[in-house]
């Protein structure tokens, strides 16, 4: 399934942005999705996955409370909001579709947007 990742951008710490991660297709809905970033200099990592029906959620400690994943099947859009943004939330980040159950796991998602840049600056 192509996925189309967008909202990155450049945003004081403290700042809030909502990226997107839409996909063609009628069948996304049976698709779990995971939102991954990869910061300079380092590997890829887990941020946040939902399953096909949003019923099932899960965020990587660092995020949590402040990164909330959402999905609108009827648009096939996965949205990640993400809010008290920090430095250390720079990366690119890159949003990954699973015919699986959801996962935290990069290797269970078969399908990868392109990535969009996100920097906070301090």
């Amino acid at each position: 399934v192509p996925l189309q990742a967008s909202g990155g951008g450049l945003v004081q710490a403290g700042g809030s942005l909502r990226l997107s991660c839409a996909a063609s297709g009628r069948t996304f809905s049976r698709y779990a999705v995971g939102w991954f970033r990869q910061a300079p200099g380092k590997e890829r990592d887990f941020v946040a996955a939902i399953g096909w029906n949003g019923g099932r959620i899960a965020y990587v400690d660092s995020v949590k409370g402040r990164f909330t994943i959402s999905r609108d099947n009827a648009e096939n859009t996965v949205y990640l909001h993400m809010n008290s943004l920090k430095p250390e939330d720079t990366a690119v980040y890159y949003c990954a579709a699973s015919i699986a159950s959801m996962s935290t796991m990069e290797g269970s998602y078969g399908f990868w947007g392109q990535g969009t840049l996100v920097t906070v600056s301090s």
